[in-house]
This record gives C-alpha cells, sequence and structure tokens, in this order.
C-alpha cells in the first residue's frame, strides 16, 4: 500500500474512534472521574440512596412540645470514683488497647460494649475521667435501648432543648443527621465556632455522653469526628495566666441556640438560660483541673470588660483549634461508637462529606455542678510527678531553636 493510502486509512480511523479528549466530553461526571483516576472521588460515587433506609425511625423530628426548667440540685454519683485505676475489670478480655495522643484519646478492641457489667462501666467511666475520649469499633448489639441503659447507668439522662429528636419519640436520644441536602456549617459560622462542649449552659451539664454512627461516609470520605483535651489546655498556659483564669467565671448561654431553631421555623422546648460557671474547673475523678471553656456557648465573663473578654475568647479558642498535641482525631466506621467525658473536652465534626449520610445518635448523662476546688493539681502536675520528668520550661523570654 502506497505511503498516501496509509495517511488516508488512519486519518479515516482517527475520525472514526473519538479520541480520549472526546469520550471525556461526552462522559458523564462520575464517567470522567472513573476515567481520570480524581483521587478520592469515589467515595462520592457510592452514597447510598436516601431511601429505603433502614434507620428511618431514627431520622429527625422536631415535635412541637414544651418541657419545664430543668431543676437545680440533680443528684449525682460518679461512678469513675468506683473504677479501679487499673481498668482490669474493663480491659480484660480486650485485644487491642492503644492511646491516640499522650493527652488524649484511647482505643479499645475486643471489648463490646453491650455485655458491660457494672463493674466494667465502673471502670470505663474512670478511664474517659482521665484519658477525655475511649473509642470502639466494631460493636455488635450495642442499640439504642442498650446505649440508653449506659447512660442511664451513669447518670440521669439529659433531653436537648431545640436539636433533632427521633421520629420513634425518644426524647433523651439526640440525633445528628447530615444528607447531601443538608447545609455545609462551615459555610454558616467558622470552623473554630463549632467547636463546643455539649450543653454548658445547663446548671449541670453532662459528664459522660456517647455518639453510635448508624451511617456514614467510607473511610476517606469525610465526617471524622476531632475531641481537644481542657486538661491538656489548663496545662499550655503560664501559671500566671491559670491562677488569673481561675479567678474568672463564664457565661454559657443557650440563646443563640434557640434562636437558630426560632429562625429556621421549629420549637423550642424548653426556654433558654444563661448560666455561670467556674472558667477553670475541677474532675472529681481526676482532681485535675481544666478549663471549662468552650467557643459555641461562652459569652462572656462576668465582671470583665468586653474587649478583654475578647481577647481572652480568641486566645483559647486558638489554643483549642490549633494545638494538635491537645487533639484526637476520630475516623468512624460502621459499628463504631464514641464516649467521651463532656466536662473536660470540646469537640467538632468536620465536613466535607456531602453527598453521604452522616447520622448518629447521642445519649448523654447529666453531672455535678461545675466547681473548682482551688487545692486540686493538673494534669502534667500528676504525671510529672509519676513519671518523674522536669516540668515544663514555660519561660518565652529567651532564645529557642524553632526547629526544636
Amino acid at each position: 500500500m502506497a505511503p498516501s493510502a496509509i495517511k488516508a486509512e488512519e486519518a479515516a480511523a482517527a475520525q472514526a474512534v473519538p479520541s480520549v479528549t472526546e469520550k471525556l466530553k461526552a462522559a458523564s461526571i462520575e464517567e470522567k472521574a472513573r476515567q481520570t483516576f480524581i483521587p478520592g472521588f469515589t467515595n462520592y460515587l457510592n452514597a447510598a440512596p436516601d431511601e429505603p433506609y433502614e434507620w428511618e425511625q431514627f431520622t429527625p423530628a422536631f415535635p412541637d412540645v414544651k418541657w419545664d426548667p430543668i431543676p437545680d440540685g440533680i443528684p449525682y454519683e460518679d461512678k469513675g470514683l468506683l473504677g479501679d485505676p487499673t481498668y482490669s475489670r474493663l480491659l480484660q478480655g480486650a485485644s487491642e488497647v492503644f492511646d491516640y495522643t499522650p493527652k488524649i484519646g484511647t482505643e479499645i478492641r475486643g471489648v463490646q460494649l453491650k455485655d458491660l457489667t457494672d463493674d466494667q462501666k465502673n471502670d470505663l467511666a474512670r478511664l474517659l475521667a482521665n484519658r477525655g475520649v475511649v473509642f470502639f469499633r466494631d460493636q455488635e448489639g450495642f442499640d439504642i435501648d442498650t446505649q440508653l441503659e449506659l447512660g442511664r447507668y451513669w447518670g440521669k439522662l439529659h433531653k436537648h432543648a431545640t436539636t433533632m429528636l427521633p421520629k420513634n419519640g425518644i426524647e433523651e436520644v439526640h440525633v445528628i443527621h447530615t444528607t447531601k441536602n443538608s447545609k455545609n456549617q462551615t459555610a454558616l459560622f467558622t470552623p473554630s465556632y463549632l467547636w463546643h462542649s455539649d450543653v454548658t449552659y445547663e446548671l449541670q451539664p453532662p459528664s459522660y455522653t456517647s455518639l453510635a454512627v448508624l451511617a456514614g461516609p467510607p473511610r476517606g470520605g469525610g465526617g471524622d469526628t476531632i475531641w481537644s483535651s481542657n486538661y491538656a489546655l489548663y496545662d499550655l498556659l503560664s501559671p500566671a495566666m491559670q491562677k488569673y483564669l481561675e479567678s474568672l467565671t463564664a457565661l454559657h448561654s443557650a440563646e443563640e441556640q434557640a434562636q437558630g431553631s426560632r429562625n429556621a421555623g421549629r420549637p423550642v422546648r424548653r426556654e433558654p438560660v444563661v448560666t455561670e460557671h467556674p472558667l477553670v474547673r475541677t474532675n472529681p475523678v481526676t482532681g485535675w483541673k481544666g478549663v471549662f471553656f468552650n467557643p459555641g456557648f461562652v459569652k462572656g465573663f462576668v465582671g470583665v470588660p468586653k474587649l478583654e473578654y475578647e481577647f481572652i475568647y480568641k486566645y483559647l479558642t486558638e489554643l483549642i483549634t490549633s494545638s494538635p498535641e491537645i487533639q484526637a482525631r476520630f475516623t468512624w466506621e460502621k459499628g463504631s461508637v464514641a464516649i467521651w467525658d463532656n466536662r473536660v473536652t470540646n469537640h467538632t465534626p468536620s465536613y466535607g462529606f456531602a453527598p453521604h449520610r452522616r447520622h448518629g445518635v447521642r445519649v448523654a448523662a447529666t453531672a455535678e455542678k461545675p466547681y473548682l476546688d482551688p487545692n486540686s493539681t493538673s494534669q502534667d502536675q500528676d504525671l510529672d510527678k509519676l513519671l518523674g520528668r522536669e516540668p515544663t520550661n514555660k519561660d518565652g523570654s529567651g532564645i529557642s531553636n524553632y526547629n526544636d
């Protein structure tokens, strides 16, 4: 065949077979992602359809009901005080136990929450008070009744006045539910503002709180939760700043949350309150001091000028959000449960998981009224003594190497 004929045949073939570029132009977004191997994009292609949905009874409802104010002086006995300091009963069947960071977060594998004895629940409460948050995976049979039973063992269950309740009508369950049609919260608030400790505006905010995930994005699909330690936050401060903050009382307000519900046309089941709590509180189990502050609900300090309050607010918020050594990040999987001590931690969700559904149920036990024991110690003070190490040098006036 002559060279000219070969070229003509190649040209005809090229016209008959679409080029890769032409294929991509004609392909759907999903097909484009598969052909070009966009990293992580396949996670978005596997989003579960909205219906049918096996956890429909736990999807959100907003019943128009009214509740009385929560009374002062709810009896509370911390079961962590009954726990074994070695957690021997809780961990006897564990296949693996490891810490996320030295300051916060422990994962336990091989233990089923539904099978815990009272002694093991006491050990778990003590561990929560020490480590802030404890993670469990592959939980079988940890249904809502078991979750409620565990919460009730630790204290009277809290009922949330404004946020989502499940359709099945259980008032002590708080629903977390986000779908592809939900608003991206980071578009409504600054990310630091979403850091919070649950309902700290109550007279007796919760202690031990559990969150079980019913449905969520696949691994790598987003939706992680991050916790920070209030013990470690206190230990980041200079002795002078610690002493100053110990003298302050913070105002925790439910008003903004209530107004947000009204703006959305949703009921407020209990009228909002503004409550005074010490800015530094003592945990009754560990005896450690923690900064009882969160960006979401603290709206002022008693007797402190607004400008001074705002500077302290920004400083504490920056430490919470930008200090990785005081944080633990958890990636959820099917069967995952996180339990934390709400008195000594803050937490925040991470977004960017649309169009996946992210659905969980939370149960929280009411704790004692926050207090500060001036004779209590800090986490670092006890650990320094236990480990025989020198206290952290916080003198920032000397010359240091940034890379150290």
